[in-house]
């Protein structure tokens, strides 16, 4: 694609914050945008997970914003009700003691829940859900996608944004582009495995969360401290390490061990009601962030917090920069 020609449409890999952030400021510039995500929902990992009697956060726990185009952003969003500032009581556990958390961060979650502000986002946008981008293929200066039926999508792109995974963009450009599958493979990303775990013998505790070191669990948290939550949940992080390493694990082995270490700690799990599930790509990505990558040459991008030092803020102006960088190219 030529800086000088004009950008009709642009596809979209992936409704996670990053590409939700890129198709946002695309549409804004007049841009035709359409979004094909695999999931149910928009957000990506800034998800929640629902049953018929609770709800818990299971992916990104909170945010914070540092960055002040991304400070602004943050912003809408509280006054939009989507998000809310969450001050909880934090400790930190390390070599078999407890101490008290001395960090001064102020920190974010959604609201009601974490995938709200990505919903926000979603509003205005074109998304197709429950789309599993299986190919992607160029012919006459054009990009064609096919999903997971093998059906071609009746439309053709002029660029093309992969807003997913390292793994999963390297899976779909391997055999399209050395660069593009350079930089994919480079990526070091570590999987997550997540308990969720109603504990109904455990007596209320002295903090709302707790950062673990140095053991298989790195994180918990009570999920009814966040604002507008319900119910005597609990979300519990795998270390990056110990989940990559026993990524192959079932729910039930992952499971048991995590209960041993919860259980160490001093939580009380007996009777507890537990809800396992695996983050393949979790955490991680390029050991030098570069932000976001492009190839104007063949009309291809990519962006995502693996790009960009991880976090959600990483993410959303991983997404925002690519979307400028693209209105360059095509004024």
């Amino acid at each position: 694609m030529n800086s000088n020609t004009e950008m009709k449409k642009v596809a979209i890999i992936g409704a996670g914050i990053a590409g939700l952030s890129c198709a946002q400021e695309l549409q804004s510039h007049g841009m035709s945008v359409d979004i094909f995500e695999k999931s149910r929902g928009p957000s990506g990992r800034m998800s929640t997970r629902r049953s018929n009697d609770w709800s818990a956060d299971h992916g990104a726990q909170y945010f914070t914003a540092r960055d002040p185009r991304f400070m602004q952003e943050v912003q809408t969003w509280v006054q939009a009700g989507t998000a809310v500032i969450w001050k909880p009581k934090l400790k930190v556990y390390e070599a078999g003691l407890w101490r008290e958390s001395k960090s001064q961060e102020i920190r974010y979650v959604g609201t009601p829940n974490m995938n709200s502000p990505g919903k926000h986002l979603a509003k205005s946008l074109s998304i197709q859900y429950e789309t599993t981008i299986s190919q992607l293929e160029r012919r006459d200066d054009q990009w064609h996608l096919r999903c997971n039926e093998n059906a071609e999508i009746n439309a053709a792109y002029d660029f093309v944004v992969l807003a997913i995974p390292a793994p999963q963009a390297h899976a779909l450009l391997k055999d399209i582009d050395a660069r593009a599958s350079d930089i994919t493979s480079s990526a070091q990303m570590k999987a997550c495995w997540t308990m969720m775990a109603n504990l109904p013998n455990q007596a209320r505790t002295d903090f709302d969360a707790a950062f673990i070191n140095q053991e298989i669990i790195s994180w918990i948290c009570q999920n009814e401290s966040k604002p507008m939550r319900q119910g005597n949940m609990w979300t519990i992080h795998g270390s990056p390490n110990w989940s990559q390493e026993n990524v192959e694990l079932s729910k039930e082995d992952a499971q048991d061990q995590m209960v041993k270490c919860l259980t160490d700690l001093g939580l009380n799990c007996q009777d507890a009601e537990i809800s396992m599930h695996r983050w393949r790509y979790a955490s991680g990505g390029l050991e030098n962030p570069i932000g976001f990558f492009t190839l104007p040459d063949i009309g291809l991008g990519l962006c995502g917090d693996w790009l960009n030092g991880g976090r959600i803020e990483g993410a959303w102006l991983s997404g925002l920069e690519l979307a400028l960088k693209l209105k360059e190219l095509s004024s």
